[in-house]
């Protein structure tokens, strides 16, 4: 009796292995295994999955061309500088950028998020501490000058790319400081 029970559910529900919405005309339609997502906060994300999510919703100062990784690009920030130094990275923010909320992009939000990650010290903070920051100094090393202008400055000199490439990566993503 049990079994034919079993095979008259399986009967029944048999025709719906085969049946599938159809997609509209010029949509594209992904899907994702997202079991490893933990977080959605770029200061603690350190997952595949997590660090997809993050590139598609979060800017950074600077990007990698994906075609060509040898190759810097603007992101948030318009334009940099290295000092003579090789310890002072200057960056000009974009004006005109604003968050999904609304709210203006700054300088100030750049400084926030860093520093942020910093003193959170998560797993993947240590791609931006080991141009030595440290909570207690992260204030100090890494801050405005004015709205667009962002002043980070390492602890000795380093391959600028190193550094750059580093602000290419998903705890350096800029976090909207009025909400979070």
């Amino acid at each position: 009796m049990k079994k034919c029970l079993a095979l008259l559910v399986a009967l029944i529900f048999l025709p719906t292995l085969f049946a599938r919405a159809a997609t509209p005309p010029d949509f594209l339609v992904t899907g994702f295994k997202i079991d490893d997502l933990i977080s959605l906060d770029p200061a603690e994300i350190f997952e595949f999955t997590g660090a997809e999510y993050a590139a598609n919703t979060y800017g950074r100062l600077i990007n990698y061309d994906v075609d060509n990784v040898s190759e810097i690009s603007g992101g948030i920030a318009e334009s940099w500088e290295v000092g003579e130094d090789q310890q002072t990275y200057t960056f000009h923010i974009r004006k005109g950028i604003h968050f999904a909320s609304g709210n203006p992009l700054t300088a100030a939000d750049v400084v926030y998020s860093l520093v942020r990650t910093v003193k959170l010290n998560l797993s993947p903070a240590f791609i931006i501490t080991q141009f030595g920051f440290t909570p207690d100094n992260v204030e100090s090393k890494i801050f405005t000058t004015d709205d667009y202008t962002v002043k980070i400055v390492v602890d000795k000199p380093y391959a600028p790319t190193l550094v750059l490439y580093c602000l290419t990566s998903t705890p350096a993503s800029v976090v909207d400081r009025v909400l979070v």
